[in-house]
């Protein structure tokens, strides 16, 4: 395992119902790093790199409020020595307490607080993992009711990259956070908690890389199957560096793609056309799917095609707002026949049955008539 471990914590906060406050329990001191705690670290930090919503910012450069530290002034007293790591996150914990009252969130959890490092890199994450409830059943066949940390519901985690911060104060994404389906007033109390402000807009970011990557094989006369190409290519270098948290270099990305017919490479081309990109910088993937690929859901129809079919084997018109799908997928097609054959079935026999009555019905009208 290559995630190494230097402090870890783990308190609790919940909520009195009665009076609405916020009570942090704090956890032992001196965590041991056992095999179960790294296992549990690295499969977070697996659970926090899938994450596809992800923002970027920095610490905010306003003062405390009163007598009260921001979050950074706690955390360097610990990278400085001159606090514990447990009397670091007992401190962060009591901001978070107070955001929560602050805010009258119900937000409640175990706060996880780990000093790690991995691949080289050294990194603090901030979580509050979710509790839910599973059930189990023992040799008796007794069902009992236990809880525990539900991970793949994280949704508030920060998590800051240290040899950045320490050697880039100045900079605007050392410190990365979860951002969507937790709703904007939690992303907001989870932003004061730590005094961090949105910096680099890795959406932005990345879809002005996909935009000069589709100049590029304009500009040098890409056909249709290259273009495809070096989009895959963008794509699958792309997913690489999201597996491994790293980020995307243009440079690196000039190697990809680069072919002996393209010509000029593409890291020159980005900075003789001035876009305004980092050089490298955290991507968002999302946003690369897309260029290989068309997606679509609505109204019970799923639909998605590659890039390549488009105009050729589906074919879109504006005017009716109709899609035209040529050369069908053998396996939809086989289901389609299917389907047809058995509405052509149940219109046949439902045709039978009104016959039938139809025969029933004249039957009867007729001995009716003789008896009478």
């Amino acid at each position: 395992m290559s995630l190494i471990i230097s402090n870890i914590t783990l308190h609790f906060l919940s909520k009195k119902e009665e009076t609405g406050e916020v009570v942090l329990r704090l956890g032992p001191e001196n965590v041991a790093a056992s095999s179960k705690i790294e296992s549990f670290v690295d499969a977070l930090h697996k659970i926090y790199n899938s994450k596809g919503s992800k923002a970027y910012g920095h610490f905010s450069s306003m003062p405390a409020e009163g007598d009260s530290a921001r979050f950074v002034d706690v955390m360097e007293s610990y990278l400085s020595d001159a606090q514990t790591f447990h009397q670091f996150s007992g401190q962060a914990g009591n901001l978070l307490k107070n955001e929560l009252e602050k805010y009258d969130l119900a937000e409640t959890g175990y706060l996880i607080v780990c000093h790690y490092e991995y691949m080289g890199g050294r990194y603090l994450l901030v979580a509050i993992i979710p509790i839910s409830e599973h059930y189990s059943v023992d040799g008796e066949l007794n069902i009992s009711a236990d809880q525990h940390l539900d991970t793949n519901k994280l949704q508030l985690a920060a998590r800051i990259d240290l040899f950045d911060y320490q050697n880039n104060a100045e900079g605007n994404r050392y410190i990365s956070f979860i951002k969507g389906r937790a709703g904007r007033k939690v992303s907001d109390f989870f932003l004061d908690f730590l005094s961090c402000e949105e910096g680099l807009n890795s959406k932005e970011q990345t879809q002005t890389l996909v935009q000069a990557v589709e100049d590029y094989v304009a500009v040098n006369q890409f056909d249709a199957n290259e273009k495809q190409q070096t989009r895959k290519e963008l794509l699958s270098y792309c997913k690489e560096q999201k597996e491994s948290a790293q980020d995307v270099s243009l440079q690196e990305i000039g190697n990809v793609i680069k072919t002996e017919e393209s010509g000029q490479d593409f890291y020159k081309f980005c900075q003789e056309q001035s876009y305004p990109i980092e050089e490298s910088f955290p991507h968002d993937q999302a946003v690369v799917n897309k260029v290989t690929k068309y997606a679509g859901y609505g109204n019970g129809i799923s639909l998605s095609f590659e890039r390549s079919h488009f105009g050729q084997d589906v074919v879109y018109s504006p005017a009716n707002e109709s899609i035209t799908i040529y050369k069908v997928p053998p396996n939809l097609k086989d289901q389609l026949l299917a389907l047809m054959e058995s509405n052509a079935n149940q219109s046949a026999n439902s045709n039978q049955a009104t016959a039938q009555n139809n025969e029933n019905s004249s039957l009867e009208q007729t001995q009716h008539s003789e008896s009478e």
